[in-house]
């Protein structure tokens, strides 16, 4: 088959880095199978939307999605699958143009689908997520277009916050065998990729469904040892998650990032007990002042959440204060959305939608100040740098990560310096922008 008549799918993702690596393994199976992947704003024969439901506002862009789909070439055939369409799957195959509903644990037979089934007519794919007994394998040997690889090891979350929708929609703890993770880490490595990130929807209870069971350090552990030229950072994991093993992995091992990102939701001890999470402000206090004096020059990044019911001001100044007084070097806000079936929709107060904003906009400009004050730390030393494929939008100059997650500008022009490490002097701070000097590399 030439390339010119090859089916052409458009592929795009809402949500989290799950979603991303979902996807991206997506359009790989397509390709093997023939597809020619086209960029999901072109002309397709096939659209993929990788849905997400964590907010009510998710699920409007999700249906823009479609709609846009739709616009661009009525006769394509529209395949909704993700997180929406696991919890909404009979409302999306009612929306105009939709072909095929998939849900999250079904997933990965979406290219089989497409081969083999010729009716046009709406078909839904979805089962009872919650009953989903395996980890939902979608082998990836590349990130296309990426520096750094996103690898999923876990899947699902047993904890059911009482804001949050995602285990209803992904189910149960799932973890990818170790033989596999380890697999698709040399995958990478043969790839040259100099970095991958560990990603999961509970990532730090990696493992403790397993037979035998294991667990996040362990499998760390493993792969760090095994690939000492590669760089291995953590998504989000949650604060009892990080034990005094984890922690002395960071210490021992150069080439696992010092960086965590730790979810707060809330500075306040009420609103913590409301939202069903399993500590309290001073175990949090206490978790971060030990994470910064064991690992040095860590990045500690924070998700906070702004308008949860019964959120008054004396509650939202107790976050407030908690994110001022610790070391926190970035924020995620996100203005309280109430989610259908979740245990926080029957309760009150409501916080009004412009209290919220309000809340959200102090935060996020505290969180501004806090990524400026970290990054005027690291002015006029030398710092680790994984060179990025892409420039920076605004300015036009090629970037990087630090290994401790600072986004450095680099002074140079020179694409044969991608996926390179490269040591940086950090020589000015601009906007909240670091910018630097290749010294060496």
């Amino acid at each position: 088959m030439s390339k010119n008549n090859k089916v052409k799918v458009g592929l795009v993702t809402l949500g989290c880095k799950v979603n991303q690596c979902e996807t991206a393994a997506l359009a790989e199976d397509l390709r093997k199978k023939g597809f020619l992947s086209v960029s999901f704003n072109s002309f397709a024969d096939i659209y993929i939307i990788n849905t997400c439901t964590v907010t009510a506002f998710s699920d409007f862009q999700s249906r823009q999605l479609i709609r846009r789909a739709k616009r661009a070439n009525p006769k394509a055939k529209i395949i909704v699958t993700g997180c929406y369409a696991q919890i909404a799957s009979a409302a999306i195959a009612d929306i105009d143009g939709v072909n095929m509903v998939v849900g999250n644990s079904q997933k990965n037979t979406i290219p089989e689908l497409l081969q083999n089934r010729n009716n046009d007519s709406p078909f839904v794919l979805a089962d009872n997520i919650l009953s989903q007994r395996y980890f939902c394998d979608m082998p990836l040997s590349e990130f296309s277009g990426r520096t750094r690889a996103f690898l999923k090891i876990q899947d699902g979350c047993n904890s059911f916050c009482s804001y949050c929708i995602v285990p209803f929609a992904r189910g149960k703890s799932r973890s990818l065998p170790p033989d596999n993770l380890l697999a698709t880490v040399k995958k990478f490595a043969e790839k040259g990729y100099r970095e991958i990130v560990l990603t999961g929807i509970h990532l730090g209870v990696y493992g403790y469904d397993l037979n035998p069971p294991t667990n996040l350090t362990a499998i760390l552990k493993q792969i760090i040892s095994s690939r000492p030229e590669m760089r291995f950072r953590l998504s989000s994991i949650e604060p009892r998650e990080i034990t005094d093993d984890l922690l002395h992995l960071f210490i021992k091992r150069d080439n696992l990032c010092p960086h965590l990102h730790i979810p707060l939701q809330s500075g306040d001890d009420k609103i913590l007990g409301l939202m069903k999470r399993n500590y309290n402000v001073a175990f949090y206090r206490e978790q971060i002042k030990k994470i910064t004096a064991s690992i040095k020059n860590i990045s500690i990044g924070v998700d906070v959440m702004v308008g949860f019911p019964g959120e008054g001001d004396v509650e939202f100044n107790n976050t407030y204060r908690l994110l001022h007084d610790l070391p926190f070097s970035y924020f995620h806000v996100f203005p309280y959305s109430e989610r259908p079936g979740t245990a926080a929709e029957k309760l009150h107060p409501k916080v009004p939608q412009k209290i919220k904003k309000e809340r959200a906009a102090i935060l996020r400009d505290l969180g501004a100040e806090k990524k400026g004050q970290f990054a005027s730390r690291f002015l006029g030393k030398n710092i680790d740098v994984l060179v990025e494929k892409a420039k920076d939008n605004k300015t036009g100059l090629m970037k990087g990560f630090s290994q401790n997650y600072l986004p450095i500008l680099l002074e140079i022009n020179e694409f044969s310096r991608a996926n390179t490490i490269v040591k940086v002097c950090a020589n000015k701070l601009e906007n909240g922008k670091l910018y630097g000097k290749i010294v060496t590399g």
